[in-house]
């Protein structure tokens, strides 16, 4: 288990660029299952999940190639479906979430899939039903071994049907539609996820030949067809670092600028960081961070405090709410932070209170932060990252806390977060990877 050790207290300068999205990346890759020709991929991030999920797909015969910089090509013409059945697949698997992302693919284009069950952040349960019953609905069989822990699903074909998900899945969203590009017949798929992400993975999916409409919206509408080609596809930046990188801004009072964010995908994340009353300005398409003293959390227009909480796209990102917690420990006012989807994420917060925050933990999926107003500093702390996004959040705080701190496993944090420690060095941060 690595540690980051940590100086804080020190203020941060400079440019920073945010790495390619990895929410998106973990279904681009799984993506080139649908077909047997040539797909190249731009700005993959070098971090352990999409890693992994390369490696796996490498491991199923996938023959994988890279270019450098984060470009790498895949072509899926010799599937081993033998290695599936292997404890080797089950370990790797198991370890990571998104590989469920693959069975979409291979029933579509092979009729059969195995998958052990998956892995990922421990914030609490993560359904699964979605993926399956959409899968289902096109024509899929699943059977359970418990012995075993492998899904095994197959079908004669798959056909397409009208379906009103139960939740706007992200993942699962991704997998019905990754089925149902190659079912017969059309799909309709109401209730979809319509994050950028999923965005992106319908136009690589139309650029390789497939017939999907109402990309952006929760209403979409697949016609199937016969066989998918080949295609080049670049990846958003990450919200969720630039994100991270605004609060990292606010909390060190640190000037920094972040670099090709794509502004106008980043929805309402801009405007839930301007309530706490964090500035920023646009230059280009790049987003400047001033150094600031102080910053006032807005309130409703009722005088009432604010609530800042999660929703599906184009609501705000679950994946942000640890950070904009953190963000608001050294605000003027108070702010309740409404975790809705993960009854566990919140439990990091017991941590920022040894350090001084003055947070109170409503209940599992609400806390209530008091800002401090720069009037006290966090203290530094020896602690454990519990998974990826208050692993990063936790490094924040570190960051702003005078003396130093201590974050073991960050082996979490590395799962999303390319380089993290080296990139922040750069801006003047003090940060010892043990």
């Amino acid at each position: 288990m690595s540690s980051f050790i940590i100086e804080g207290g020190h203020q941060l300068k400079g440019e920073i660029t945010p790495q390619g999205a990895k929410n998106e990346a973990l279904q681009i890759i799984c993506a080139t299952l649908l077909s047997e020709e040539e797909i190249t991929i731009k700005n993959l991030p070098d971090i352990i999940d999409v890693n992994n999920l390369i490696g796996l797909l490498a491991d199923l015969g996938v023959k994988v190639n890279t270019g450098g910089n984060g470009t790498f090509t895949f072509k899926a013409d010799n599937v081993n479906f033998d290695y599936l059945e292997t404890e080797d697949f089950k370990k790797k698997a198991s370890r990571l979430r998104g590989s469920v992302m693959i069975v979409g693919p291979l029933l579509a284009r092979f009729h059969k899939a195995s998958i052990p069950k998956p892995g990922g952040d421990k914030i609490g349960r993560r359904r699964l039903d979605t993926h399956f019953i959409g899968l289902e609905k096109l024509g899929a069989n699943f059977i359970y071994d418990s012995q075993s822990g492998f899904y095994s699903i197959n079908c004669k074909s798959l056909k397409g049907q009208y379906m009103l998900l139960d939740e706007a899945s992200v993942t699962g969203t991704a997998n019905i539609v990754m089925a149902a590009v190659l079912a017969q017949g059309t799909t309709t798929i109401y209730n979809a996820a319509c994050e950028p992400y999923l965005q992106q993975l319908c136009k690589m999916l139309n650029n390789m030949g497939a017939q999907i409409s109402g990309v952006g919206s929760n209403l979409l509408t697949i016609e199937g067809v016969d066989r998918l080609g080949g295609c080049n596809h670049n990846l958003l930046p990450d919200m969720i670092e630039i994100g991270s990188f605004i609060a990292l801004a606010a909390m060190t009072q640190s000037e920094i600028t972040i670099k090709n964010v794509m502004f106008h995908e980043l929805g309402i994340i801009p405007d839930v960081f301007k309530k706490l009353g964090i500035q920023f300005h646009l230059r280009g398409d790049d987003l400047y961070i001033p150094s600031q003293t102080n910053y006032t959390v807005e309130t409703f227009i009722d005088g009432s405090i604010l609530t800042i909480s999660d929703a599906p796209w184009p609501g705000f990102t679950p994946d942000l709410l640890s950070v904009v917690l953190v963000a608001a420990i050294q605000a003027k006012g108070s702010v309740l932070i409404h975790q809705k989807m993960f009854e566990s994420r919140l439990f990091f917060v017991d941590k920022l209170i040894d350090m001084g925050a003055q947070i109170i933990l409503c209940d599992p999926h609400r806390a209530t932060v008091i800002g401090l107003n720069r009037q006290y500093q966090l203290k530094p702390l020896e602690m454990t990252s519990p998974d990826i996004r208050a692993g990063v959040a936790l490094l924040i705080a570190a960051l702003s806390a005078e003396g130093k701190s201590v974050i073991h496993n960050i082996e979490q944090i590395d799962r999303g977060y390319q380089n993290i420690d080296k990139r922040l060095i750069k801006l003047g941060a003090k940060i010892e990877r043990q």
